[in-house]
Parts: C-alpha cells; structure tokens; sequence
C-alpha cells in the first residue's frame, strides 16, 4: 500500500499546517494590495483561515483513507480515491470558510459571493496538484529513510559478521590444544558453544542485556574449560537495566578482551556491573601498556554508534572499559 498511501508524520504535518497557513496568508496579502475593494484586513484573515482550513480537511481524509478505507479496497481504485479526497479537502476547506465569513456579513466575502461555486472548484483541482507534489516528496523522504535504514542494517551486519568469526576461531583454537589433552573437557567446550551460536543465532543485533549477560557466561564457561576455571566473573546487575537493550556480543567482546589481555597465569576476576548509566567491565589482570583498538573494540564503537545506544570509554590502565548509555530525551 506505500505505492500510493501517504504517510505524514505528526511534526510533518505541523509543517504543513503552518506553510498552508504563510502561503494563504501570502496570497490573500497579494489581492490586498492589488484591489483597492478588498484592502480590509478581513482579506488576510479569511485568506489564512482558508487555508488553514484546508490544511485540516486534508489531514482528515488522508487519515481516514490510509487508516479505514485503502486497506479494505483493491489498489486500482487508490488513485481515484486519492484524487477525491484531494478535491474534497480544498472544496470544503474553502467553502465552510467562505460560509463562515459570509455569515458574518463580511464585505469581502460578499464581493466573491457570485463566484463562489467556481472558486470552490478552483481550489479543489488546485489542493489536488499540491497534494501530488506532496505525495512525491513525502514518498522520496521516506524512500530515503528507507535506503538510509537499509544501508545501515547491512553495515551492523557487516561489523557482526567480523566479529562472529573473530571469536569462532579463538574458540575453536581453544578446542583444539584441548584435543591433544582432554578430551572430556573439549567434548564439553562444543557443546558450551554449540549452546552460545544457537542463542546467539537467534538473536537481532539489539538484544535485552540479562540475554547478553546469558551469553558472557556461557563463553567464560568455554574459556575457563581451556583455562582451569580460573576465570572468575562477579555480575552486578540492576534490575531496572535487565531489559535494556545493548548491541549483540557488545559484553561478551569485552570480557574476551579482559581475558585475552588481562590473564597472567593466575587467577583473573572480571567483573560486570550494569545500571542505567551504562555497563562497566573490569578485570584485576596485567596492565595493558598501550590502549589499541584492534578490530573487536572499532566495531563496537562503530555499532553503539549506528544503533544510537551510547559510547565505549576506557580508563588508562587498559583494565576498565564502560559502554556509557545514551541519555533519553524527555
């Protein structure tokens, strides 16, 4: 139905309220100057509320058309129907206006009153070429929007797809020294991932942070079978954030990147604090000499970016990185 349904936002249709209103003001400004019959200040009163009028009468019938009546017709009577409810909108939007003023014994008013019928006919067929000029513009802005969404959605694809495999192949690494040592302890690796790909697969690229906390622990079960369970994670989560909703492997990323640095041949704590301000993930391991953003870390600044969730900070030491969220406009 977007071949030919109109689709106006509410500010849209501020904006067009207000023009409608400045073009009749404008017109009605023009017959003023130009007639010295009419130069009363009626002319641009009924001139602006006309227009006004028409605005209104139009925002009626598009909304019942798209809303009650598009939807129940077959789409080769859509252009018809487009084309009545145009001319309906200037007809009455300029009639009931015109009657209203004429009521009020309006001098102006009067001095159209002969032409009235043909004027009504006039600024239908006229509300009916703006409507088409609006309808393309309209359909282009949102066609716009579309591609605009389009493209987007295939660069977060793009960036996922970078990083799925760049912790596909440290797992899989991962299973395979386990091979040659234990293989209990690799059969079990497979199936902690087996369980994160089908949870992860199933998955949008914004997902609720209690599913994506779900997901860290199954990949820190993976890697403490590889090292000794000596990765310990402690998660403070508030409840008010469990639902909040947070790039996909956006936490995992970040304690595997604890891990990768922060682990010393010892015991390694890392630890995931979330509240409304943002998610905090901190290890107790070595400190990091130089603060590199590998490919893992520039994409996840990339997606918190083009999902407008927030922003990645890092402290120097390199031990504490915070996805900050964005604040919500009220």
């Amino acid at each position: 139905m977007q071949s030919v349904e109109l689709k106006i936002s509410r500010n849209d249709w501020l904006y067009i309220i207000l023009l409608g209103a400045l073009f009749g003001f404008f017109i009605a400004l023009f017959f003023y100057y130009t007639n010295k019959e009419i130069q009363t200040f009626s002319t641009i009163i009924f001139g602006t509320i006309s227009a006004v009028a028409i605005a209104l009468f139009s925002f009626f019938f598009i909304t019942l058309s798209n809303n009650f009546i598009l939807p129940k017709v077959h789409k080769r009577f859509w252009y018809l129907l487009s084309f009545l409810f145009s001319y309906l909108s200037g007809a009455l939007g300029f009639s009931s206006s015109f009657w209203i003023f004429y009521s009020f014994d309006i001098a102006f008013v009067g001095l159209i009153k002969p032409y009235w019928i043909m004027l009504t006919n006039i600024m239908g067929f006229l509300t009916f070429l703006i409507g088409l000029v609006l309808h393309q513009f309209i359909s282009m802005k949102y066609k716009n929007e579309r591609i605009h969404k389009q493209i987007l959605d295939a660069r977060i694809k793009a960036l996922e797809n970078e990083l799925n495999p760049h912790f596909l192949f440290n797992t899989l690494n991962s299973i395979s020294e386990l091979l040659h040592v234990d293989t209990l302890k690799a059969e079990r690796a497979i199936l902690e991932l087996a369980r994160f790909l089908r949870n992860a697969i199933k998955q949008s690229s914004l997902i609720e942070l209690s599913r994506e906390i779900a997901m860290v622990q199954t990949y820190v079960n993976i890697e403490n079978i590889r090292f000794s369970d000596q990765i310990h994670l402690g998660i403070d989560m508030s409840e008010d954030c469990k639902n909040r909703l947070v790039p996909k492997f956006s936490i995992q990323l970040l304690v595997e990147n604890a891990i990768k640095h922060g682990y010393d041949q010892k015991v390694l704590h890392v630890s995931i604090q979330a509240d409304e301000a943002g998610i905090k993930v901190n290890n107790d391991g070595k400190l990091a000499q130089k603060i590199v953003f590998g490919t893992g870390l520039s994409n996840l600044q990339d997606r918190l970016k083009f999902l407008c969730v927030g922003s990645l900070e890092f402290e120097d030491n390199g031990r504490s990185f915070t996805i900050v969220f964005k604040k919500e406009k009220i």
